[in-house]
């Protein structure tokens, strides 16, 4: 059973809907190796050093700094960090309620799960199929942790429950023209099979069950061989294949007649060899023998 981590209360005009906030996501158990001392074998344990005074330097030693030119600092005790700190209202905030659809995902981070405190259940229930049915999702301020959250309070996909999503201020987002980006449009014609081919492997639900880490799955294996005393050999590596310049026409009719949308284990076509240049080249050699025909015609 999840256990919530936090208390807050959802408040747009004179209405307020006590909620719990409960952790969306779990860690990932990340592989993760130590540094060990290679003579027997001890785990190290970081230190930090002063690279003026080339000693090591405690915690108690220690103050937080802010950089604010080159190599220059100003220092802050506890109490002025903690004066720093957002006070935190454990009230969320609505200031717009937006379509959903206009949020670009670029700007998701942390998802929560909402519930309703004891309550909240009649007022909670009408906000969620309220958003559920005009396709809205509402922008709100969230002060916890001694920071300010900008977050998006959405239904969820069975449209039971709100979602608490935190979101990046536009500061922290780059923007899309900095990345450089080709011109031109595709043509129809490609254009046309394109389609086609997303909608031979198009699904209509999203099912993340059917998606697992591969990689993880398989260096789990080999720290397993590895503890039971198995030798682990390093795989040789695939040589690199040269990038190929491929028809992208003949790549799509290729991925569409393979059934499969082209995906990471099918291979491109090759290029169609145009036979343009061959035609223009016979044209323009009949061309030149026509007068030598005509003469021997005329003799």
């Amino acid at each position: 059973m999840a256990r919530p981590i936090a208390g807050a209360t959802i408040s747009f005009g004179l209405v307020s809907i006590p909620v719990r906030l409960y952790p969306a996501t779990q860690s990932a158990a990340a592989i993760s190796f130590n540094l060990l001392h290679k003579k027997c074998g001890s785990r190290l344990k970081q230190q930090y050093i002063c690279p003026r005074d080339n000693e090591i330097v405690t915690r108690d030693d220690m103050v937080k700094g802010y950089e604010f030119a080159k190599d220059q600092y100003v220092t802050f005790t506890p109490e002025e960090l903690k004066s720093l700190e957002e006070k935190a209202t454990q009230s969320i905030d609505i200031d717009a309620f937006v379509p959903l659809a206009k949020i670009d995902p670029v700007y998701f981070e942390k998802p929560y799960y909402l519930s309703p405190e004891k309550g909240g259940d009649k007022a909670y229930r009408l906000l969620t199929e309220a958003m559920r049915d005009t396709g809205r999702a509402a922008l709100a301020r969230y002060a916890a942790r001694g920071k300010q959250y900008l977050v998006m309070l959405r239904p969820s996909t069975d449209g039971r429950g709100l979602i608490l999503q935190e979101l990046l201020y536009a500061d922290e987002v780059r923007s899309m023209s900095e990345v450089p980006l080709p011109d031109g449009e595709a043509r129809e014609a490609e254009l046309k099979l394109a389609k086609q081919l997303i909608d031979q492997i198009t699904a209509e639900t999203f099912d993340p069950s059917q998606y697992h880490d591969e990689v993880k799955e398989r260096v789990r294996a080999d720290i397993e061989r590895k503890v039971q005393g198995q030798d682990i050999s390093e795989a040789a590596p695939t040589p690199a294949e040269p990038a190929r310049v491929i028809d992208l026409m003949a790549a799509l009719k290729a991925s569409l007649a393979k059934g499969t949308g082209g995906g990471s284990h099918a291979e491109a076509a090759p290029a169609e060899e145009s036979h343009e240049p061959r035609r223009a080249a016979r044209k323009s050699a009949d061309q030149a023998a026509e007068p030598k025909r005509a003469r021997k015609r005329s003799s």
